[in-house]
This record gives C-alpha cells, structure tokens and sequence, in this order.
C-alpha cells in the first residue's frame, strides 16, 4: 500500500506534459515506468520480470460511490500472523463487460494515525485471473479521499498491482481481499504474474 510517494511524483511530474500532448496510453506507459523503476521489492535485473497486460481504456471506469458512515471495523485476513483492521468506507457500482459489480473500498485504521497516509483508501479484489494470468490472492489499487467527487469515483484497473507477497514469501504482511471482492469477471489489466518463482 505504500504507493503514496511514487504517486505523488507522478502528479508533480503531469504538471510539466499538457493533457494536449499526452494520450491515455502516453500516460499509462509513463505510470508502469515509474512503477517498475521505484519498484522497492524487485530490483536489478528481476525487474525485467514484472508483467502487465497490454493498457486497454476499457477497464478504466467511473464508478457509482455511497459513503458507509460508521463502518464497522473489522480484521481482514493478510498473508501473515499479524493482525490488520480496516473498515468499509464506501461501496461502488459499475459495469463492465455488461456485467453489474460492486466492491468496497477499505479504509486502514493504522493509516489513519499516519499524516502522510491518512487519506489513503485500499481497493483489493480478486477476479478470474487471479491463480492464473494474475496473483492467485489477489491485487490491489490505492485510491484517495480526493479521488471521490460528486459520489463518483475513477478505477482504473491498468493500474493494479501486486502485493509485495507475490515477489517474496514470508517477508510482508499482505491484506488478502474479502470474499465480498470477489469478482465473477476476468479483469485483464493491471500487473501479471511475476516471471519468477519464490
């Protein structure tokens, strides 16, 4: 989830390239650069191995976003013994392939303690790649309080990625996605399998 710095440097950086000059595509390609060069797990010549599907525009949507206020919190289920608590922030609704989804988009009760993180919001999800094209536990896209306007809500799933458990076993804490995030769609877009067995 730590994605907020990278992120932040891609927003300084758009500042200098009009949307005139710059595609979708353009944009993408610059996102899973910077994605694959800051990478802080695979490094050297392993970043070779990072995968993605070939940016398809069609897998960006515009969701329908309703706050959940009070949320309960909960403790989702990670890759490791310690423990994580999260609340349903909000639910969001759109179709694709002619199919109606919903997800929740989580909020991290540790992040919010954090300055820096505070208005991070986590959208995990599994769908039909997931243990084949894809991390069998699933993918992640970070979102922010800013990114929600007029109960709407970009996702963009070019730009999901792997948890840090699918790179190295044992080391990281990874929240694995609720079952309610189960998608019954096959999400081409977004990070691959990595290239390399651990």
């Amino acid at each position: 989830m730590r994605k907020a710095s990278y992120l932040t440097a891609l927003a300084v950086l758009a500042v200098f390239v009009s949307p005139a000059q710059q595609t979708y595509s353009d944009s993408m390609q610059f996102f899973i650069k910077n994605y694959v060069d800051k990478h802080e797990v695979v490094t050297g010549e392993d970043k070779k191995l990072l995968a993605f599907y070939p940016i398809n525009k069609n897998y960006r949507v515009i969701a329908n976003f309703e706050r959940v206020k009070n949320g309960r919190w909960f403790t989702m289920e990670t890759s490791a013994n310690s423990k994580q608590t999260f609340r349903v922030y909000g639910t969001i609704r759109f179709s694709i392939h002619d199919t109606a989804i919903q997800l929740n988009i989580y909020q991290s009760q540790k992040l919010m303690a954090v300055p820096e993180y505070k208005d991070n919001l986590f959208l995990p999800f599994t769908d039909l790649t997931s243990g084949e094209d894809t991390y069998a536990s699933g993918r992640y896209i970070d979102l922010v309080f800013d990114d929600i306007l007029d109960n709407k809500v970009v996702i963009d799933f070019n730009k999901a990625y792997n948890p840090y458990c699918a790179y190295v076993t044992g080391r990281y804490n990874c929240p694995i996605p609720p079952g309610e995030n189960n998608l019954s769609v096959a999400i081409l877009a977004g990070e691959k399998n990595y290239g390399k067995k651990h």
